[in-house]
């Protein structure tokens, strides 16, 4: 099957990417705030799931990438490393401007080795949830969780046959709801941990399987929207009246609502024809150049704004956001041109080679 490139999708990445940096930049401001401002901030907590977003979108791409690629030649070994040209280089080159650099010009904490090590081998949310010593850049959990599916992920889709996939997904989604009862009845956080949160990956992946049997085509849209606008009215009520509170079994639900509307929600821009009026929008330059630095937005933008806040703060919050989200545009974009770049070209030493010889899929 020859894959089609949904360019929408790199709005998609954009806009999940702009939620977490909203989220963050509200997420660090007094709670001692003006009527307005908390109601600001109360919806800029919704961008906290962007990380979710995030979750289904790679699990969907991720997935279809590997199912396509199966059969062909140096399948693992192309895979591992075109996701290692992708990840590993900003990744680990953050690491050292955080633990290295940034104690000399930001108020951080003095570092220790033992502090660093659970980042550097993408053990920090089994750190961070265990309650063990660490300290480093927070938002980086959601990659681990990511990089722990890439490990096993491409040997279930070479081994497991295309009929019995969904039974491994569902197995996948049953045992995170089951370890999210299990650690939350024993106090111990769920938002960190891969286990607890690789059914949002899991769910992504069900969108590949639908593609591959055709289900993804505008007369099915109604499912997904009808399937979208229910979960949406749930998933908004429990977040409103609880607010964080609540059963550990709603907590536990409140993972999977919010995946299983992201997932209706791409269902739906992916049934869609392309020259649908969101389709315009999010395929816009705007949009399309988010996407394809919002790996460097991510990853820069909690210490840009720590840089923000000590020497750049002004008592305007919304020019306080202007230039954190300016400089973060500025050193993603250049980080992107002139770092990450020359890794990505190298991609092309490890290409998908099918005797018909398909176009390259396109990767998150």
């Amino acid at each position: 099957m020859k894959l089609v490139y949904y360019k929408n999708l790199d709005g998609v990445r954009a806009i999940a990417a702009l939620m977490v940096v909203f989220f963050h930049f509200f997420h660090e401001m007094s709670n001692e705030l003006s009527p307005t401002l908390s109601i600001i901030k109360k919806i800029a907590s919704i961008g906290q799931t962007g990380v979710t977003l995030f979750f289904v979108l790679s699990g969907f791409l991720i997935t279809r990438i590997l199912i396509n690629t199966k059969d062909t030649e140096g399948y693992f070994k192309n895979f591992y490393v075109r996701r290692t040209l992708r990840i590993f280089p900003l990744y680990y080159f953050f690491l050292v401007i955080y633990f290295f650099v940034s104690p000399l010009f930001l108020t951080i904490n003095e570092f220790h080795f033992n502090d660093e090590f659970y980042y550097f081998t993408y053990l920090q949310g089994f750190a961070r949830t265990f309650g063990w010593d660490v300290s480093g850049p927070n938002h980086f959990w959601s990659l681990a969780v990511e990089e722990h599916f890439y490990l096993f992920w491409p040997f279930v889709i070479f081994y497991v046959a295309k009929k019995n996939l969904g039974k491994i997904i569902l197995a996948i989604i049953i045992l995170a709801i089951l370890v999210r009862v299990i650690l939350l009845n024993n106090n111990y956080s769920v938002f960190l941990f891969t286990f607890t949160r690789i059914d949002s990956l899991a769910i992504g992946a069900i969108l590949a399987l639908l593609e591959l049997k055709k289900l993804l085509t505008l007369k099915h849209i109604k499912y997904f929207i009808g399937l979208f606008v229910g979960l949406v009215v749930v998933t908004l009520l429990i977040w409103i009246l609880l607010a964080g509170e609540g059963s550990n079994y709603i907590q536990n639900l409140r993972y999977l609502l919010l995946s299983l509307v992201y997932f209706s929600m791409l269902g739906s821009l992916l049934c869609i024809p392309k020259e649908h009026g969101v389709n315009r929008l999010l395929e816009t330059r705007f949009f399309q150049y988010t996407g394809k630095i919002s790996y460097g937005l991510y990853v820069y933008h909690p210490l840009v704004f720590m840089f923000c806040v000590q020497y750049l703060h002004t008592d305007y919050l919304i020019l306080n956001l202007i230039i954190g989200t300016l400089i973060t545009y500025v050193v993603a974009g250049l980080s992107y041109k002139y770092f990450e770049s020359q890794f990505l070209r190298l991609k092309k030493y490890f290409e998908y080679k099918k005797p018909n010889s398909l176009s390259q899929p396109k990767e998150a």
